[in-house]
């Protein structure tokens, strides 16, 4: 679906909005790439791009304003300054605006677009006070929590390559994505798995004072259900959510860890890192066919971890109504059954009937549906303990209202969909394929 071909819906970034379709579409183009030499460091393929670093020369400002990275000597987390039962919500911001690539769709407008709607909606702790709680600090990942998913030959391979995009501005460091780096990449990807991991402090240390702990949500880029243990894909560099569920069992003793991905791709790299791991379930819904081609049904795990890994495609179109369906015939039992210690959640907002790289049909309210109902779940079966990581998302409207609507409804405050979507650009979905494609899951896991 083409950005410039859907409904309007009210706009929220001005400008920003405009440019970024502009540039998309830009991206599309196939003469977007001009390559002028090809090298390989470290495993790792290279491209060099034809690029001037003018484009960038004021990211590294912002970049800084946004990200609150500290040094390694201080608290991973920000203390919450109120009583337990007042937070709701508890959030970190961490744009990488360091890291963009004119035209590309996952650009650094992402999650400064998501801000912006916060605040206009009045669900930031200006308007909430202590409901919500923004993290003013934390300190980037180490190393160590890298290599926990990634290999070394890896992180290191792509420390060194941060040398060759200072020169150049932008390099690619894979190409079916295309995954793109610039000189800050490596410590901005640093950045968003800290905010990771410091949301799990956060929550973790709530859950010890409340039965209701706030949820997180780690508004970060560059995504990370895509990289796998060897390397970048598909926008993504590090796997946020599973390097903050490698450490939630080794810092804070949650043995059992359940992801839930409903972001409309499949999250090869999660499912990768996890799949022969009895002790995290890893459960992706994703569009039938979709980029990366991954996430057949008969993907269940391996040795030990077989029957933890869960993968439902769905046909094209399907929308709300296969999505509450998936909930409550699928996600529900398999958590119920698993009983988790903590419930991460790779949010994936792409999955919108607006989003222009795939073709389901979500809407706001069915992010919203989602963010109540796992949140519930959470309650129910780990003591509250949920942390929600963004992952893609490319239209800046919709994208932003749909994680503003999760934010709503974490607060136990009413969906505000209906102001933001057309049921106009809505058709019948494919409620056959849907219900086959969940009774062949059923079955292969005896639910």
């Amino acid at each position: 679906m083409d950005l410039l071909s859907v409904p309007s819906s009210p706009s929220l970034a001005g400008n920003v909005l405009f440019l970024a379709r502009q540039r998309f579409c830009n991206w599309r183009s196939p003469e977007r790439l001009h390559l002028d030499a090809i090298f390989a460091t470290d495993g790792i393929l290279y491209k060099n791009l034809r690029r001037g670093r003018g484009c960038f020369s004021k990211t590294t400002e912002a970049s800084s304003s946004f990200s609150n990275g500290t040094g390694h000597g201080e608290s991973p987390y920000i203390p919450i300054n109120t009583k337990p039962s007042d937070a709701r919500i508890i959030y970190a911001v961490a744009p990488a605006m360091g890291h963009n690539q004119e035209a590309h769709p996952e650009s650094h407008f992402r999650v400064p677009a998501i801000v912006q709607a916060l605040d206009k909606l009045e669900l930031t702790p200006k308007f909430r006070g202590s409901k919500v709680i923004e993290l003013q600090k934390f300190r980037p990942a180490s190393v160590d929590d890298i290599t926990s998913v990634h290999t070394q030959s890896y992180v290191s391979g792509l420390e060194k390559a941060m040398d060759q995009a200072s020169k150049d501005g932008l390099i690619f460091i894979e190409g079916s994505g295309p995954t793109y780096a610039t000189v800050e990449t490596f410590q901005e990807s640093m950045i968003a798995a800290g905010a990771g991991i410091a949301l799990i402090d956060s929550v973790v240390a709530e859950s010890k004072n409340s039965r209701d702990p706030p949820t997180g949500f780690a508004l970060i880029r560059p995504p990370g259900h895509h990289a796998i243990p060897k390397g970048p894909m598909g926008f993504c560099v590090f796997g946020n959510i599973a390097i903050a569920a490698r450490y939630a069992q080794r810092a804070h003793g949650l043995k059992r860890v359940f992801i839930i991905d409903f972001d409309v791709h499949h999250g090869n790299g999660t499912n990768d890192a996890f799949y022969e791991d009895p002790d995290i379930f890893f459960l992706s819904t994703h569009q039938d066919g979709s980029y990366p081609g991954t996430g057949k049904f008969d993907e269940i795990g391996r040795g030990d971890g077989e029957g933890t890994t869960l993968n439902l495609p769905l046909p094209g179109g399907s929308g709300d109504t296969a999505m509450r369906t998936v909930f409550d015939e699928v996600i529900v039992p398999c958590a119920q059954r698993f009983k988790p210690d903590i419930i991460l959640v790779s949010a994936g907002y792409d999955a919108h009937a607006l989003d222009p790289l795939a073709s389901l049909q979500f809407t706001t309210g069915t992010y919203y549906m989602l963010a109540s109902s796992i949140q519930q779940l959470a309650k129910d079966i780990c003591g509250g303990r949920c942390v929600f990581f963004l992952e893609g998302g490319y239209n800046l409207d919709s994208l932003s209202y749909s994680v503003a609507d999760s934010f709503r409804a974490f607060l136990k405050e009413p969906s505000l969909a209906s102001t933001f979507d057309n049921p106009a650009m809505l058709y019948e979905e494919p409620s056959m394929k849907v219900k086959q494609a969940i009774q062949r899951v059923k079955h292969l896991h005896s639910l």
